[in-house]
Formats: C-alpha cells, sequence, structure tokens
C-alpha cells in the first residue's frame, strides 16, 4: 500500500493548506483560523461484497473489500478553499477475485486493488462574480456521466489532475471548461493501466433560457498518451424536455447526437457516430423510463468513451466496457418505486431495469440483461445497497451474474 508515500502525504497536506490560505493576501493568524476552523471533515467509509459467476472460469470471484475515504475541505479564505482527501483500500479474507493488480488471472474481475492514495488536492477561487475556479487533483462529472465522470461505483473513483472554470454571467447559461493534464483511473498508481496522461481539453456549454427544453452543447478533445487509438475530438447537443402531465405526474424526453473523429496521435482515421432517444415518465414515488442508444461503428472502431462512468450505462454485468468494433445498440427500459414509512429506514428506492443488445454494423445479437437494485437508505449517513446483474450472452460474450451488497457511510 506504499505506506511510505502515504506518510509522506499528510505533512506535505497540511503545508499546502497553510500555503493556500495565504496565498490570498496578508491576513492575520485569527483569519486563517477561522478558515479552516470553518471547514468540514470528508468520511466515507464503505464495506462491500462482489460476487461474480462468469461463463470461461473454472473459478466464481468473491471479493470482500473496504475503503476509508478521509480528509478535509477549509471554509473560504479571501475566496480561496482548500480540499483533500486520501483512499485506504484493502481486502479482508481470501483474495478469491482478480483486482487487476493482483495476478489472480483464474478469477473474474473484480477491479478494487488494495491501494492507499491521494484522491483529491485542489485549491478553489470564487472571488470572481460568477465565476469558480479549481486547480489541482479534483473530481469531475459532466452532464449524466456519460462522457466524463468519476466512476464513483468502484472502491477507488477515478479523478482528474486538472484546471476547472465554471462561468455563469451570460443569462441563463453555464460555461465550463477544463484542461486536464492527468487522468487518475480506478485501477490505481500501481498498474500500467492507472492512469492517462496528456492534452486534454473539455468544454461544456448549458442553457436553459428557451423555456420548454434544456441544452447542453460540448466539445471533448481527448488527447491520451497512454492510449492514442482512444485520442478522439467529439462533439455533440443534449437537448432534454421536461413536462408537467397532471397531478404527480410528469414526462421527461431527453435526446441527444455527437461525432466522434479521430485526435491527436491517433492512428486510426475515425468518423463516428453518437444517438440517444430516451422517455421518463414519473408518477410520484413510481418512475418508468424506456431508451436507445447507438455508438456507432466504421466497421472495425465503435465509439468510445473512456472517460465516462461506464458502469452506469449498458448493464451493470459491465461486459461493454470497451465499444464493440462493431458498435453498440442498446434498447432499455427501467421501472423504479421509492417507499417511505417503512419500520426501518428512511427510504426504499427499489429499481429493475432490461437491456437488449445488438451491433449498430450487422446487427448481430450481443445478448440481453436484467439489473435489479434495492437501496435502503438508513439515515442521513448511513445507507444499505443490494444489486444484481444477469447478462445472458450471444455474439462471443461470455455470461455472467453478478451480485453486491454494500454498507456506506459518509459524513
Amino acid at each position: 500500500m506504499r505506506l511510505n508515500k502515504i506518510r509522506l502525504l499528510f505533512p506535505l497536506t497540511l503545508f499546502a493548506i497553510v500555503t493556500a490560505s495565504l496565498w490570498s493576501g496578508h491576513a492575520s493568524a485569527d483569519s486563517l483560523g477561522e478558515a479552516i476552523d470553518n471547514g468540514t471533515p470528508i468520511i466515507n467509509l464503505r464495506m462491500r461484497y462482489e460476487h461474480v459467476d462468469q461463463d470461461g472460469f473454472a473459478n466464481d470471484a468473491d471479493a470482500l473489500t473496504g475503503r476509508a475515504r478521509l480528509g478535509y475541505e477549509t471554509g473560504s479564505f479571501y475566496g480561496f478553499s482548500f480540499l483533500t482527501d486520501f483512499d485506504l483500500i484493502t481486502h479482508f479474507g481470501a483474495e478469491d477475485f482478480n483486482s487487476t493488480v493482483n495476478g489472480r488471472t483464474a478469477y473474474p474481475v473484480v477491479a478494487d486493488p488494495d491501494m492507499g492514495q491521494l484522491n483529491r488536492l485542489q485549491l478553489s477561487y470564487a472571488g470572481l462574480r460568477d465565476t469558480h475556479v479549481v486547480v489541482g487533483r479534483q473530481r469531475i462529472i459532466l452532464d449524466n456521466a456519460r462522457f466524463v465522470g468519476n466512476v464513483g461505483w468502484r472502491q477507488n473513483e477515478q479523478t482528474f489532475d486538472a484546471a476547472r472554470l465554471t462561468n455563469t454571467s451570460l443569462p441563463d447559461t453555464t460555461i465550463d471548461y477544463a484542461y486536464i493534464r492527468r487522468v487518475n483511473r480506478i485501477f490505481g498508481a500501481g498498474s500500467a493501466a492507472g492512469e492517462f496522461e496528456g492534452d486534454t481539453h473539455l468544454v461544456n456549454l448549458a442553457y436553459d433560457g428557451i423555456g420548454f427544453v434544456d441544452l447542453t452543447g460540448y466539445a471533448y478533445l481527448l488527447d491520451l498518451n497512454e492510449a492514442p487509438a482512444l485520442s478522439t475530438a467529439t462533439y455533440g447537443l443534449r437537448a432534454s424536455a421536461p413536462f408537467h402531465l397532471s397531478g404527480q405526474a410528469s414526462l421527461t424526453l431527453t435526446g441527444e447526437y455527437a461525432h466522434q473523429t479521430d485526435y491527436a496521435d491517433n492512428p486510426l482515421s475515425l468518423d463516428l457516430d453518437y444517438y440517444l432517444a430516451e422517455a421518463k415518465l414519473s408518477y410520484g414515488p413510481a418512475g418508468l423510463t424506456g431508451g436507445y442508444e447507438v455508438l456507432g461503428s466504421d466497421g472495425t472502431t465503435g465509439f468510445s468513451t473512456p472517460l465516462a462512468t461506464l458502469h452506469a450505462f449498458n448493464g451493470w454485468a459491465d461486459v461493454f466496457l470497451t465499444t464493440p468494433g462493431s458498435g453498440l445498440e442498446d434498447a432499455y427500459a427501467k421501472a423504479s418505486y421509492a417507499l417511505t414509512g417503512l419500520p426501518v429506514g428512511r427510504k426504499l428506492v427499489l429499481a429493475v431495469a432490461w437491456h437488449d443488445y445488438s451491433a449498430e454494423e450487422g446487427g448481430a445479437d450481443f445478448g440481453n440483461e436484467v439489473d435489479v437494485v434495492a437501496n435502503l437508505v438508513l439515515t442521513d449517513s448511513l445507507s444499505l445497497n443490494l444489486k444484481f446483474a444477469s447478462y445472458d450472452g450471444e455474439g462471443g460474450y461470455a455470461s455472467r451474474d453478478k451480485s453486491w451488497v454494500s454498507l456506506t457511510y459518509a459524513y
């Protein structure tokens, strides 16, 4: 767990807090003390059991892992604030799973390696009108995380060494720009796949001044030195229109289109499209969603989203973390219901989803999947999550069942 490095990080972090606070100008010790005293501890603890039964493996994977995310965010000091947190992740009991770095390749993958790692180390400035700036290692989630997210489902989240500026000075408009030097991936610094370096630019423009529809335009220019075939320029437009029907009933229609080409040192010549059409009907505590998502293909390469929170899309069994070369079509339906007034806990959210997969190029059958989840909110800080995914494979993709039991405490 690289304990020597961890021991070194704590004094460096303390030094960084003091330096960041003093950077804003000459201030008395009292005001500096107030900025630190008015801060907020970061405590996020998660224990999880994950089981994977996958065709092609003689052994099932069983992983009991725990994560402690600990840190602190200061109060504002002349518009500046500082945040840092660390992840300590370990397994308990037998290591009967492939963490991607432990060499246990006879087992299916559960991508939660043991590690001790700096998660975030960021300096924020909100002293300019309608502008927020964040510099350092940070969490970035854009829109629904389909293109850029933190992969929060895994024990070690994805963070970015970046400079980010958000501005709301134009009416009904949010301008979001980020320059990313390094992507810190979920596999950790001990993995050959643990990071992407390069010169990546993210531009996201949101406008909600039309009245009946919210628009988002984006340009994501990915320069990934360690994965040049994933270096792409993606330009897209997302539109979402919520409608109040009657009483507790509402309908939200969402459409999205993006076009992707090669970028930076990508050796390929790409010309790919992405489509999404989705309708969500809500009635009080109940929800019903139907959608159709297409990640296009040129016959050999599929539309890619390597910075996304991929677990949230195309099924929880994580079969299609990499888009097939023939592309992917995902027709899906989801239903959810929230229960309150329970004898135990504050709210129980039940949900089920169904996916039917096929190739965008050629139409080959890629199988189907059923996902089920029950999330019990016990208190403001404590929740219990039970989750199951069953993928029935076709087209060369192995069938698999995955199940999880997670207990999370967040302060």
